[in-house]
């Protein structure tokens, strides 16, 4: 089957960002970059402010309420719908419910053709790039560095530690490609 999304899994500050622009230019034709953040992002204040929608513990972990996850299911029925109708798509996300997470995703992607890809980067170094971000809550990446990959299935694992985006991106065409 062709591969029609790449979902990039990894913690805050991995390098998902980075690895999914290389995508787009190594990858032939037009390959749209959607993660996490664009869907935070989108959301009002009130929904970011934690309680039903989406917090931020000043020690970085991250909740969830209903308010969110609904949202969320239906931004990905909406990206899983543009996969059908022919887009080619990079989705850049945070499994912080680990295989739940991956679920919803393959759920809506069911019959698509996805490349899963857990993006690894060593929590210390992850730390240092949040720090130099600084838009993200200080110990976010630290958290999450691990905890997004237990129990998740992939096709292909890169680690940015010490691996440039492009590097990675190029192993992940290849994947999706060959």
């Amino acid at each position: 089957m062709t591969t029609q999304v790449i979902v990039l899994n990894g913690g805050s500050s991995a390098g998902k960002s980075g690895i999914a622009r290389c995508l787009q230019a190594v990858l032939p034709g037009a390959w749209l970059a959607l993660g996490t953040d664009t869907l935070v992002d989108a959301l009002p204040a009130v929904m970011r402010a934690g309680g039903a929608g989406i917090g931020f513990a000043p020690d970085g972990e991250v909740s969830v309420g209903p308010e969110f996850r609904e949202t969320e299911a239906a931004w990905i029925a909406g990206v899983a719908a543009m996969a059908r109708a022919g887009a080619r798509i990079v989705v850049d996300e945070v499994f912080l419910g680990g295989p739940a997470s991956q679920e919803r995703w393959r759920t809506a992607l069911d019959g698509v053709g996805v490349l899963w890809v857990g993006v690894r980067c060593d929590a210390r170094v992850a730390a240092g790039r949040e720090t130099a971000r600084g838009d993200r809550t200080p110990g976010m990446a630290a958290h999450q560095a691990d905890l997004v990959h237990r129990g998740v299935r992939y096709d292909l694992e890169v680690d940015t530690t010490a691996t440039e985006a492009l590097e990675c991106a190029r192993a992940i065409a290849a994947r999706c490609l060959g």
